[in-house]
């Protein structure tokens, strides 16, 4: 999932371009669509996800809450770190695409329900529509907030993959989710978040897409 290098990093040559204000409006609304869609799939097959949208379906489940207030309420604690280490207009974006998130996921059963989709084709579909998604986010200097916000200031400032600091955090995540979900279930959701990672990890590289 790399954003993209932090000013001290980037190589040397012409400045990088800059995406104007509409293209970043066009790239965060894309990738929320996306990944809307790919939490909308994993709910309708009663499958789980990583990161913090994973720790909210967990929390929804055990509480009888909406996901989409629970979301947005676990990731506030995260915009202090965006606000020192990532600066206002990458919060303010991650804000943007954090609530546009959790509107999507309030009126998404009433836009869009599905027939019958099978649990592992299901899983592979929503972890590769929502790691598109998150590429969007990303590269538009955003994040979906919560472990994102960590994972792209540890690749920014140390290299180290974000695609890695989320399979390492999903791991917690889907520790939880054995006691909540059947094994199955807790099987294919593994298999979606694996799908997901693999997507950003391959994908989104600094040295590669410097364009902020």
């Amino acid at each position: 999932m790399a954003a993209g290098p932090s000013p001290e990093n980037r190589p040397e040559g012409p400045a990088a371009p800059r995406h104007s204000a509409l293209e970043d409006a066009q790239g965060l609304f894309a990738g929320t669509v996306m990944v809307s869609l790919g939490l909308a799939l994993l709910q309708h097959l009663g499958l789980a996800t990583g990161q913090i949208a994973g720790l909210a379906l967990l929390v929804a489940t055990w509480t009888g809450l909406g996901f989409g207030p629970v979301f947005f309420c676990l990731n506030l604690p995260f915009y202090w770190l965006a606000i020192r280490r990532m600066g206002w207009a990458f919060t303010l974006k991650t804000f943007a695409a954090v609530l546009l998130i959790t509107v999507f996921s309030m009126v998404q059963p009433k836009l869009l329900t599905f027939g019958t989709v099978s649990p592992p084709v299901g899983a592979l579909v929503a972890g590769i529509v929502s790691g598109a998604g998150l590429l969007a986010i990303f590269r538009h200097r955003a994040s979906l907030g919560g472990v994102g916000v960590l994972a792209l200031y540890l690749q920014d400032r140390y290299g180290f993959r974000a695609g890695w600091t989320q399979m390492i955090v999903d791991a917690g995540v889907f520790a939880l989710a054995v006691f909540t979900l059947p094994p199955g279930a807790v099987f294919y959701s593994v298999l979606g978040a694996v799908a997901l990672n693999l997507v950003i990890a391959i994908n989104h590289r600094r040295d590669r897409y410097i364009a902020m």
